[in-house]
This record gives C-alpha cells, structure tokens and sequence, in this order.
C-alpha cells in the first residue's frame, strides 16, 4: 500500500513539472509597466525583445475585428526601418494632424473632414472608414493592395466606465506603434512570430469615458499582420467602437456622444508643443 502511495506522490511531482516546463514554454511574455513612452523612448524597443517572449494568444476571443482609419495603406515605404520615423499622418494632412494628435477626442474629429492627401505613388487619396480584419490571417495587412513596404492605420474607441489600469497585447509584423490619448505606450520593430501571438503584454491608462487608440504597424517583405487585443476584465466592462458600424458615418453615430470636448486653445498650445518636440 505504501508503494502505491509513493508512486502516486511522484506521478504528481512529474504531472507538475511537466505542466510548468510546458506553461514556462508558451507563456513567457514580458509584462510593459511604467507607460507611456518618454521622449528618449518612443523609437526603441523594449527589454528584453526576443523570440523566447514570444506567447500563443491564438485560443484568446477578445482579439478586435474592426477598426477605424483610412481606406488603403500607405504604400511604397521604403522598409519599416525607414518608415517607422516618418509622420504619415502629418504629411497625408499637410500638418493638420499627427499621429499623437490624431489619437486623441479632437483628432479623430478631424478626420471627418480631413483625407490622408499622400502621393500618387503612396496610395494617393484614403478616404477615412471602418474595415474587418481577420485576426487568424496572417497578411491581414494588405487589404487588397501591395504585400510589401506597407503601412496600415487602425483606430478604436474605448468607453470605460471608470478611470483604470488595462492590459493591450499587441501582434505584429514588423515595426508596432501605438498611441492612446495623445502619448505613446509601445514601440517594436520586432515581428511577433506570428498572427495571434505575442512578445509583450503592456499597461496602460484608461480614464473614464472614451479612450482613443491608434495603432500602426510598418511591413517591409513576407506577412502582413495587425492585431490587438485587451485583457478579459476590459473587454468584459467597457465597450469598444467601431462596433456594429459600417462606414464613416456609421462610426460617428456610434461614438457621437462619447468623445471629449476640448478647448480649441488647448488643443492649439499642446499640439504645437508636441510638433516642436517630435
């Protein structure tokens, strides 16, 4: 009897050990605290980066679908390692708008009457609306246009209830920026791995009511891929927009009532401070 004892004991002990190597395996993400981003931090990557990080979210429901931003990509970039430090934003709006600016209540208004005007050989004219995503394809990015030296812009609107701590993981190829409310909480030229897997769980701010988030991903050659989601708790008690809407109007409607108010000598001062220090 006591044999059988022993050796259920260590049944145990190896069951154990097995379940932590494999859980040590596939959860290894690196946790990002202490956003956002500095000004000597908003083009490096995090530490550590490496393909060990790297974390299967392929199981998780919450990965967002639908996004707000123009209607084709930026296009012939030159690379990720190039494009990464270039503005699009402001230069598709000739100044009128940045990519800080544009994650912001009174950013994300303006684009109801401001077209991304870049180059003929950029893409041209993108109008702005809401575009699916499927999260399992692992090109997502191209949207019907070039596979390679692209850059996409996705929007959301996040109405949290109360001002709290979040969680976002983010999956990308290549190079991942992210704003919300104005600043910046990541930055990666690191690819992910793959479509629904992730290097890094990062947390950030949310205040009460509507939260702007604007997420950007730089592709230089093979898959293409933008994806994003929260952790189950802010999915669970906030709602996030574009949600059942279609288009460009369709957005507005579902957020009209949300989206701050801001004074426009506030907005003038700050954003004029930003573009300084960019």
């Amino acid at each position: 009897m006591k044999s059988i004892y022993w050796l259920t004991i260590a049944i145990a002990v190896v069951f154990t050990l097995v379940i932590g190597t494999s859980q040590s395996v596939f959860a290894q993400a690196n946790d990002i605290e202490g956003g956002p981003l500095k000004n000597d931090e908003l083009l490096k990557d995090p530490n550590p980066n490496g393909d060990n990080l790297r974390e299967d979210h392929s199981g998780n429901k919450n990965w967002i679908t639908k996004w707000y931003g123009p209607d084709g990509n930026y296009e012939n970039n030159g690379g990720f390692q190039a494009s990464a430090r270039i503005d699009f934003i402001d230069e598709g709006s000739n100044g009128k708008l940045t990519q800080p600016k544009l994650s912001t209540s009174a950013g994300l208004k303006l684009t109801q009457s401001i077209d991304m005007k870049w180059k003929d050989g950029n893409g041209g004219t993108r109008k702005w609306t809401v575009f699916e995503l499927d999260p399992a394809d692992g090109n997502n990015m191209n949207r019907g246009g070039p596979a390679d030296n692209i850059d996409t812009y996705g929007m959301i609107v996040i109405h949290s209830p109360v001002a709290r701590k979040a969680v976002m993981s983010p999956a990308h190829d290549d190079h991942a920026q992210i704003w919300i409310n104005g600043e910046k909480w990541y930055n990666n030229s690191r690819w992910t791995g793959a479509a629904r897997t992730i290097l890094h769980n990062v947390e950030v701010d949310l205040k009460k009511g509507a939260n702007v988030l604007l997420y950007r991903v730089g592709e230089s050659g093979g898959s293409a891929y933008i994806n994003l989601h929260f952790d189950d708790e802010t999915h669970k008690k906030s709602r996030i927009f574009p949600d059942k809407s279609k288009d460009q109007k369709g957005f507005f409607n579902e957020v009209s009532g949300i989206l701050d108010v801001e004074p426009v000598g506030k907005l003038t001062t700050t954003w004029a401070d930003i573009k300084r220090n960019r």
